[in-house]
């Protein structure tokens, strides 16, 4: 993402794009018990209507963990983390693996990227992968949002199962719903991301504030991954 200098060596395209998808598939392991505890918490007032419940069954992130390990065990936890890791490998690929590419689309090739270019291509790569992997981000929130009843019984059985569905029951098009409220909001944040990373990122190059030998020794190679 610009900033370089002699020496250094630019990674492919291939490898910015599944180092980038590889990175968020690890980070969404980690995490993806407090998305699930948001997804529940997000649609608490919609499920108590329907399932006619006048208490409150979640409070809080860590409420709602223990509530969820103590009612369905811990693995309910990792609802849709299929789908997760899915749509990770797919919209982090996109939305951060192509970035550098887009910019370089808007200049035409030249380093000579100013704040509009990378603002251009924040939103163009977070719409693009919005796009490309909303199918994945709606199947693992209905895995997220789906509580197991006391029989056992799932309305999806399965991550494909999910997908045909959807598809089956809903039309193609349900794979796509919620998709341009997504595409706003990820282009906006694409934008925020990694233009501020990208600008940071180049401060520190110029100025050499990361150099071998300091607290973080070769720092300055990993920020062109």
């Amino acid at each position: 993402m610009g900033g370089m200098r002699a020496g250094d060596v630019m990674p492919s395209g291939t490898v910015k794009f599944f180092g980038a998808g590889t990175a968020a598939c690890i980070a969404d392991l980690i995490t993806f018990p407090l998305d699930t505890a948001k997804v529940r918490l997000q649609i608490q007032g919609e499920a108590q209507k329907a399932e006619g419940f006048t208490t409150v069954k979640y409070r809080g992130v860590f409420g709602t963990i223990t509530t969820m390990v103590r009612t369905e065990g811990p693995r309910s936890l990792y609802n849709g983390l299929v789908a997760g890791l899915q749509r990770q490998m797919s919209f982090a690929s996109v939305r951060i693996g192509l970035y550098d590419s887009m910019k370089q689309f808007y200049t035409r090739g030249t380093e000579n990227a100013g704040i509009v270019t990378r603002l251009m291509a924040g939103c163009t790569t977070g719409a693009m992968a919005v796009a490309f992997a909303q199918p994945t981000d709606v199947v693992k929130v209905r895995f997220q949002a789906q509580v197991r009843q006391l029989d056992g019984e799932r309305r999806y059985n399965g991550t494909i199962d999910a997908y045909k569905t959807i598809a089956r029951d809903e039309g193609v098009r349900g794979l796509w719903r919620g998709c341009m409220p997504n595409i706003t909001r990820n282009a906006i944040v694409n934008c925020a991301e990694l233009v501020t990373y990208d600008t940071i990122k180049e401060l520190i190059l110029k100025y050499d504030l990361m150099t071998a030998g300091a607290f973080l020794p070769h720092t300055t190679s990993l920020w062109h991954v």
